[in-house]
């Protein structure tokens, strides 16, 4: 019997995948995909025979958090560049197939996540956790702000629009790809920050790095001037301030 349990190197508490494990009863070596957007995430394997995972492949678009990821491979765990999307459509045979934060950056989910699922061996588990909170006001000032001039024309009206699903939908997803076993939950973390101008930090590493790589150089500053003004009208000026922020957790099992 193998758990593996995979813990982030947190600086806030109460990360969603804190506590949690995917379990598998296995005869032999096992073989365990550590999905998209993991190189920021340091993977803690504990399995209680003692014998270790077989083959782990982490997959991540960065080159700069590969860079971080490096001191973590070896002993079957290695890390790749590339793209979740793209992995989706390799070879499968995999025992655990798991995304921390990182599907809500893949456009066309009703696809994705049956080739997802394609990838599990007979007994193996996909779990994902994604990003859903586009109706906070830390999202929908950013695409106010799109809209506006400059920002509007140089963006081509693109605004960043989630490619995440209702909950329900990917109960059915999970279901129509054979899962037999399936759990999904969406869940509200409140992450407590010293004052409402701490959103702005914390969306600038997430959301905004989409609109700073579509903007001119030149533009990117005056809309990082523009956004807090936005976002100060839709929020509260309270201190401490609940930056609330809701997130999918989904599981399934293939049948044995």
């Amino acid at each position: 019997f193998y758990r593996v349990t995979f813990a982030r190197q947190a600086r806030t508490a109460g990360f969603p995948w804190t506590g949690w494990s995917v379990d598998r009863k296995v005869n032999g070596a096992t073989e365990t995909l550590f999905g998209g957007g993991t190189a920021g995430y340091s993977p803690t394997f504990v399995n209680s025979a003692g014998v270790p995972f077989h083959a782990t492949v982490g997959v991540d678009t960065s080159p700069a958090m590969l860079a971080r990821a490096a001191a973590h491979a070896g002993g079957g765990l290695r890390f790749v560049l590339g793209d979740a999307g793209a992995f989706a459509d390799g070879p499968g045979g995999w025992d655990v197939v798991f995304s921390n934060a990182a599907l809500h950056w893949v456009e066309g989910h009703e696809a994705l996540l049956p080739r997802l699922a394609a990838l599990l061996a007979p007994g193996g588990q996909l779990a994902v956790q994604v990003p859903c909170n586009d109706h906070h006001p830390s999202h929908t000032a950013a695409q106010a702000v799109a809209a506006e001039a400059p920002f509007a024309a140089a963006l081509g009206g693109w605004s960043r629009t989630s490619p995440v699903l209702p909950p329900e939908r990917y109960a059915e997803l999970l279901f129509r790809a054979g899962l037999t076993a399936r759990r999904v939950r969406l869940e509200v973390y409140g992450h407590e920050l010293a004052g409402r101008d701490e959103v702005v930090e914390w969306v600038r590493g997430t959301t905004l790095t989409d609109y700073e790589r579509r903007l001119p150089a030149a533009l990117w500053p005056a809309f990082l001037e523009r956004y807090p003004a936005r976002l100060a009208a839709a929020l509260p000026d309270e201190r401490p301030f609940l930056y609330t922020y809701r997130r999918l957790l989904l599981w399934g099992r293939r049948p044995a």
